[in-house]
């Protein structure tokens, strides 16, 4: 099938599908005249590539974890027990920014508290 039936199907655009096999992540047939041919397979590749890249994970840690997925009860589950311990370090890693974006928060919190508006003079500007 061309790109087109597999952006309607997933609804990735082309230019993502174009970028996901410049990534490695999606390989696609070519014929004769040098057009991409996508298999069912294919379409279920760049669904999972889409699902892992929602989920916070880099094209080069997806490169290594998708040949090791597989689809159970419409979830992934990982079939190497390589990697396992790779997404448990990019769960690791998506934990400490979580940590981190929480203590900007907090501290962007901290200052706009301490400027109560009641405490402005009348005119003043930021």
């Amino acid at each position: 099938m061309r790109i087109s039936e597999v952006a309607e199907q997933t609804g990735i655009p082309p230019r993502l599908l174009r970028y996901y096999e410049e990534q490695g992540l999606l390989v696609p047939e070519r014929n004769s005249s040098g057009y991409r041919n996508y298999t069912v397979t294919d379409v279920e590749v760049a669904r999972r590539v889409r699902q892992l890249l929602d989920a916070g994970l880099s094209t080069a840690t997806i490169r290594t974890v998708l040949p090791c997925l597989t689809e159970r009860a419409g979830r992934l589950a990982p079939i190497c027990e390589e990697t396992v311990a790779d997404l448990k370090r990019e769960q690791v890693r998506v934990e400490k920014s979580i940590q981190a974006l929480t203590a900007s928060r907090d501290a962007i919190a901290t200052v706009i508290s301490a400027g109560d508006s009641a405490s402005f003079p009348a005119g003043a500007h930021g």
